[in-house]
């Protein structure tokens, strides 16, 4: 048997953020943003609430206006109450140095701040304004992300890096030198920070652009350069499959590698699409790489002319997302369930084998195939579904099984 490498993770400072636990042998985190108005308290509580039940670790909110920063205690007071407490992040850009000062409550209410280097302050005013954000991390003890962006790259350093660049005999693409301006300004950026006071062990940085390839040569270089804990993600994945897989493709690349402490998949909701979308495309890139279980997995096959009847693709939808709602009690009753697997398959072909693999599986009959359904049990044959309630059986099948196994280990 072949044996897989395990995937050795790029040496980082820990970072403690809260009650969770970044960098360093700590589990890869999966973080995510709320997109409502900070200021409206209810919804941005419940929208708090929805990324964390769907495994937001971290949960990040735009901090823009006096009003805004005003919320954030609300906020965190209002999710203790209810038993939440997912450390929360203030996104700050222009007036942070301002808000953080005038509002200590926010200040302290926060568990960490992330700060865009590109947008702290323009001129003689940027590392005045940059230092009084960071002064306020230390009076706090809150961790700080130094967050850089493709889009709001800093200009100064970007124009003389390409100004030196023009001066070689032969020039690299500009591409090229962006990356580097990226990567540059993360580690002068948490340099300054620790020259003001702030430790190592209190850094997140991240450089985020909207390419894969980008994210990942820009990636693999701050790895090389720096053991600072690192959050990865696109900055502007994109919307529907598109920023499914570019998220995936690249992050996924990254993780392999070991490089990456916190990820995050900023895609773009379509009309009136859950925002706990970016969190499962996070913890499902983790639990397909063996990195993290976030909850059991069901194995399906993707049809054929064997299996004309929809039945089996039904009863897989409804398995899945039976599993994922009923995470939220198991998760609390159940210790180690995240880990089972399933297998929901649809003829004879492959169906009896990977029920086999799978903790608890089933083998629907095919087109032409006898209307029996043979259930399988840790790799034995169990018993056989006939009828039309074929459903609701193995849904008590797979409950009693969950019950048995892992009610054992609570």
């Amino acid at each position: 048997m072949v044996a897989l490498p395990l995937i050795q993770r790029h040496k980082t400072h820990r970072v403690q953020v809260g009650s969770v636990t970044i960098g360093g042998d700590a589990p890869v985190v999966v973080q995510s943003m709320t997109n409502t108005d900070t200021t409206d308290i209810a919804n941005s509580v419940q929208q708090v609430k929805e990324l964390a039940d769907a495994g937001s670790e971290i949960v990040r909110l735009t901090v823009n206006t006096e009003a805004a920063a005003q919320a954030i205690p609300e906020i965190k007071n209002q999710l203790l109450k209810e038993g939440y407490i997912t450390p929360l992040v203030g996104c700050f850009h222009y007036n942070g140095h301002r808000l953080l000062t005038d509002i200590p409550d926010c200040a302290a209410a926060l568990d960490k701040y992330r700060i865009n280097p590109g947008n702290v302050g323009f001129g003689e005013k940027r590392s005045q304004q940059f230092e009084m954000m960071i002064e306020k991390a230390i009076q706090y003890n809150k961790a700080v992300r130094i967050g850089v962006n493709w889009g709001s790259l800093d200009q100064d350093l970007a124009a003389r890096l390409m100004d030196d660049n023009a001066k070689r005999p032969t020039p690299l693409p500009a591409d090229n030198i962006l990356r580097e301006a990226l990567i540059q300004s993360a580690l002068d950026n948490a340099k300054l920070a620790e020259s003001i006071g702030l430790r190592a062990d209190q850094i997140i940085l991240s450089c985020k652009v909207s390419r894969p390839p980008d994210l990942v040569a820009v990636y693999s270089e701050l790895a090389h350069r720096s053991h600072y804990t690192l959050h990865l993600g696109l900055t502007e994945a994109g919307i529907g499959n598109k920023g499914v897989v570019a998220t995936t493709a690249a992050l996924s690349l990254l993780l392999q590698q070991g490089i990456g402490d916190t990820i995050r998949a900023s895609l773009t909701p379509r009309p009136g699409e859950s925002r706990t979308t970016e969190v499962t495309v996070c913890c499902e890139i983790l639990q397909s790489l063996g990195l993290r279980a976030f909850t059991p997995q069901v194995t399906a096959c993707p049809g054929c002319g064997r299996t004309t009847s929809t039945y089996f693709q039904a009863l897989a939808d409804q398995i899945q997302t039976y599993l994922q709602h009923q995470m939220a009690i198991w998760r609390t009753q159940y210790v180690g369930v995240e880990n089972l697997k399933v297998a929901v398959m649809g003829c004879i072909v492959n169906g009896p084998g990977e029920s086999k693999h799978a903790d608890i599986g089933i083998s629907l009959p095919g087109t032409g195939e006898s209307p029996v359904a043979p259930v399988f049990i840790d790799g034995q044959k169990a018993t056989t579904l006939r009828g039309d309630h074929i459903a609701e059986e193995f849904m008590a099948l797979l409950n009693t099984y969950v019950k048995n196994r892992y009610g054992k280990a609570a």
